[in-house]
């Protein structure tokens, strides 16, 4: 039998297992989303998401050496990933079916000649959505107290939670574009990325075989990176 859990309630708790933020979207609000990555088609009960970010450390990303801000951003999505596992089983406990998405890999989709992937559901989108930011011109979300430093994480709950109105403040300076000026291989257009680019310029393989991110000059660039007004 399902108890009575609040908005407010599923926030708190979301916190306390080491979100930064939360928020929550109703799954009426996917509409646009491609059909095969609506929260629907991945959990058919789900009737909101709850959506949550953890800050990355900001100096990090000024660092020639890769390695920080490859483990870091490894590290953000395993904490993300627990998050989700104890919210999920929260959710449970009170009664409210729950599925954790994964933050990161594996993909669903793969278009291995553009190298193009999709996660089983756009995280910068539900975070959008969960009004906990909007997307830049580099694509990444930004969060008007965090900046474009922040990585997501979700949860689809199978009951109807009072949802947080919708980002629409234009965080983007109007004329600013200095992150697709930034991008060495041109793979921002200010409105999305070509992924065959960005991958093969950011994305390496050690010759010991370990991934690391070698290019975050877009997301490091941005004057909003830390914030509005930071």
């Amino acid at each position: 039998m399902t108890m009575t859990i609040s908005s407010r309630e599923v926030k708190l708790a979301a916190k306390k297992f080491g979100a930064d933020e939360c928020g929550i979207a109703g799954v009426d609000r996917f509409y646009a989303a491609p059909e095969g990555f609506k929260p629907t088609d991945i959990f058919g009960k789900c009737k909101s998401v709850v959506v949550f970010l953890k800050k990355m450390p900001p100096e990090v990303l000024s660092l020639d050496n890769p390695v920080p801000y490859t483990r870091t951003a490894n590290q953000l999505w395993e904490e993300l990933d627990a998050i989700e596992l104890k919210l999920s089983l929260f959710l449970e406990d009170r009664g409210v079916p729950a599925v954790p998405v994964p933050s990161d890999d594996p993909y669903l989709y793969w278009n291995e000649k553009k190298k193009h992937g999709m996660g089983i559901m756009s995280m910068r989108h539900a975070a959008m959505l969960a009004g906990l930011g909007v997307l830049g011109r580099n694509t990444l979300l930004v969060n008007k107290d965090h900046g474009n430093l922040v990585y997501i994480g979700c949860v689809l709950a199978g009951k109807a939670l009072k949802a947080d109105p919708v980002a629409k403040e234009a965080i983007c300076p109007p004329k600013c574009r200095i992150c697709i000026k930034s991008c060495p291989v041109k793979a921002l257009d200010g409105i999305t990325v070509n992924q065959k680019l960005c991958r093969g310029n950011s994305i390496k393989q050690t010759a010991r075989g370990f991934t690391i991110y070698t290019c975050n000059l877009c997301r490091r660039a941005c004057p909003r990176r830390e914030g509005v007004g930071k």
